[in-house]
């Protein structure tokens, strides 16, 4: 196989990677804001606490089925153009979600909840153009720069957001004040990816060996890529890390407010923890990944997360909770990491996009499942349904992985030449 090209001295890879990673930060702050009050806001205007997972199933399911045509479209169009759009579309979902708060009415919040899924399925599309700039050995590594910048997202979200919250009530208006904040965290991120050239897609097609005729060669069906050694493991392990990660994300809300009976200000610290948990690390587990491999980060990042799914059995205070949540975050970082660096390894620049966004419709679609589920259950059993759910369905494809590995290497397949 042949060896990869070197970088081309004059490509601003380091450039592109901080304004990708800074544009992340901003993406990471509408999302903290989604998982903290999308059921709240839902609830609001409907008024039926039964349909308490919907609002996040709303935002989980747009991102989800927004991710497959828009990795599609990354592959035709460029990364920058798609990812843009997404910031677009989620600064009119947040305002569109402020007057339904405001006014309370559910219409505009219906659809500015698919909005803001919408956007943040586009946005996590970044790390395909991370993939794209960093060759195979790297690309861990590479992924990680990119999704640091939400570390600063977890940072700025609850500066920002709880002191609108204190000493507030929370009705409408106050909802309204919040969504109108989370539109102005993705005019930011609109601003930053606009300044992202090359697109990260010519950059990959020029570190790519012996392929000069990358916009006339055909991209592979995606059945055929998913038959590529390596692929579905990654495929099953970032679907249930993703899908549990932000089910029980969007769902801790409910849990800290309503079930535990705490303060709702201190919703943000919680969630700011578990973003913190989700990216703090992400640079020493990008090297961690490329030096021990795929599959032991993989059954290490699910095996983390299923002992802090399952503490929410016995956990109630705010602290605690913080803690679990961190730990959800840390073990997701490790296994969706792994996961993509290793779907990237077996595609092309060209495919890249279309089997990540493929893998991000499956995830996306188990956690807007988990989160409806889940909030039914919360309501009707408690908090031990959501835990016990969300342990078993990280831990069977780790033991399935522990077991079978990948069943070949990556790097044999006949696509990966870079």
């Amino acid at each position: 196989m042949p060896a990869a090209a070197p970088a081309p001295p004059d490509l601003p890879i380091r450039r592109n990677t901080a304004l990708l990673s800074a544009s992340l930060a901003a993406n990471s702050g509408m999302m903290q804001l989604s998982a903290a009050v999308a059921s709240l806001t839902f609830v609001l205007v409907i008024g039926v606490k039964g349909l308490l997972g919907l609002g996040p199933a709303i935002v989980l399911a747009s991102g989800a089925l927004a991710a497959l045509p828009a990795g599609r479209a990354m592959d035709r169009f460029g990364r920058v153009p798609v990812i843009a759009t997404g910031f677009v579309i989620g600064t009119i979902g947040g305002a569109l979600a402020a007057l339904g708060s405001a006014l309370e009415s559910a219409t505009p919040v219906f659809i500015g909840l698919i909005c803001v899924g919408t956007a943040g399925g586009t946005a996590l599309l970044a790390r395909t153009a991370a993939a794209d700039m960093y060759p195979p050995a790297r690309r861990a590594r590479g992924i990680s720069y990119v999704l640091v910048g939400a570390v600063f997202g977890a940072i700025l979200g609850p500066a920002v957001f709880s002191p609108l919250l204190s000493g507030r009530e929370l009705d409408g208006d106050t909802l309204a004040l919040l969504w109108l904040a989370g539109s102005c965290f993705t005019i930011v991120g609109l601003a930053l990816v606009l300044f992202v050239r090359p697109d990260p897609k010519r950059i990959a097609e020029a570190l790519a060996i012996g392929t000069p005729d990358a916009d006339v060669r055909p991209a592979a069906p995606l059945k055929e890529i998913l038959l590529r050694p390596g692929v579905i493991p990654s495929v099953l392990a970032a679907q249930a890390s993703f899908g549990v990660m932000v089910g029980v994300m969007t769902l801790t809300g409910a849990v800290v407010v309503d079930h535990h009976h705490h303060s709702a200000e201190s919703v943000f610290p919680i969630i700011g923890a578990h973003v913190l948990g989700m990216y703090a690390l992400v640079l020493f587990v990008g090297d961690l990944i490329d030096r021990i491999g795929r599959p032991p980060a993989l059954i290490g990042g699910l095996g983390i997360m299923a002992v802090s799914v399952a503490s929410l059995l016995w956990i109630e205070s705010v602290p605690a909770t913080a803690v679990a949540l961190f730990g959800i975050g840390l073990g997701w970082n490790l296994s969706f990491v792994a996961a993509t660096a290793q779907m990237a390894d077996c595609t092309f620049p060209w495919e890249r996009g279309k089997l990540l966004g493929f893998n991000d419709l499956l995830a996306g679609m188990t956690g807007a499942s988990l989160a409806l589920l889940g909030g039914y259950a919360l309501t009707a059993i408690g908090v031990g349904a959501l835990a016990i759910g969300g342990t078993v369905l990280v831990v069977l494809p780790a033991l399935w992985i522990a077991r079978r590995g990948f069943a070949g290497r990556a790097e044999a397949s006949p696509s990966v030449a870079e």
